[in-house]
């Protein structure tokens, strides 16, 4: 086997200078003297032959070939770092904590319910959990601040198991002006009332479902959402399971839209790197997968559509 020339720590000197915007702000950084980081970086283009920066004016830019150079060495630290990370866990037979970013729309029950399994054969393991709307969702596993996740779609370059599919149904309090009408609804008498949207939770703001009404309440929790609605304040599509309650008690009604009656939303189960997922992230993946296939074939056999107690009293 061939050894590598170029070492981590050069690697990682050509990704801090870039990262950092300089030298001296690289040194800092790495915490190594800026005479390091240059001789890091001079014996990198020595043994390459190449060039990985020029200068422009007082600032070191990326040539064409110190921007492939810099997009593969990304990778390859990337790449030590979650070795490292799975080796550390490897050696403590389970994880110290572990975090979860899972999409609101998820019944937060079935989600306790997992939980509580995995605690009974991981009780010593610290659970972070993160509940996301959207891009929120997308950010913690592109970010890699989750190990797993439960996402509304498949951010680019990552894969997933399909989990379910939630049925979105348009809600109003039985006394809302929308059901004085009396008669089938389009989109039209819709835009005239006020929609209730649940915000994003990521940086891009994504307005999801939204109508384009001129009044709009944008809130952050199902929760506060639910009951704004249950007081008459607006009409939103939720998924059913959420409203299971509100619908049975009355609190809540459907809307008779004469199309576009029910939304569908696919949930995913997704690993932030499963090759270097720990026994404990595996072990939870295994939970959601079996209780939620569990629940869904037992819906299907029934038609009932998925019930629990999501608490919105």
């Amino acid at each position: 086997m061939t050894e590598p020339k170029i070492t981590l720590e050069q690697w990682r000197a050509l990704l801090a200078v870039v990262d950092e915007g300089g030298y001296a702000a690289a040194a800092e950084a790495l915490d190594k003297s800026q005479s390091a980081i240059s001789y890091a970086i001079q014996k990198l283009e020595t043994t390459l032959d190449l060039r990985a920066f020029a200068l422009q004016g007082r600032k070191a830019v990326l040539t064409p070939a110190g921007e492939l150079l810099y997009r593969r060495a990304r990778a390859l630290v990337n790449e030590a770092q979650a070795l490292e990370a799975a080796a550390t866990h490897l050696a403590q037979r389970h994880e110290a904590e572990i975090r979860i970013a899972v999409e609101a729309i998820f019944p937060t029950w079935l989600m306790l319910e997992c939980l509580a399994e995995f605690g009974q054969s991981f009780p010593d393991t610290r659970v972070e959990l993160y509940e996301t709307v959207l891009t929120g969702t997308d950010e913690a596993l592109l970010e890699k601040r989750v190990d797993l996740a439960i996402a509304g779609r498949l951010p680019p370059g990552f894969l997933g198991n399909h989990l379910m599919r939630a049925r979105f149904v348009p809600v109003a309090h039985p006394e809302h002006p929308l059901h004085q009408l009396d008669r089938e609804l389009d989109f039209r008498d819709l835009r005239r009332f006020r929609q209730l949207v649940i915000r994003d939770s990521g940086n891009r703001r994504i307005d999801s479902g939204w109508l384009g009404s001129e009044q709009r309440w944008t809130l952050s929790h199902f929760a506060t959402s639910i009951q704004a609605a249950c007081s008459g304040q607006g009409f939103a599509w939720y998924p059913e399971w959420k409203i299971r309650n509100e619908l049975d008690t009355g609190r809540l009604k459907m809307l008779p839209l004469r199309e576009g009656a029910e939304r569908f939303a696919d949930l995913y189960l997704v690993f932030t790197d499963q090759d270097y997922a720990g026994p404990g992230v595996r072990h939870l993946g295994d939970i959601l997968r079996r209780r939620v296939g569990a629940l869904c074939r037992e819906v299907e056999a029934t038609g009932e559509q998925l019930r629990g107690e999501e608490g919105h009293g």
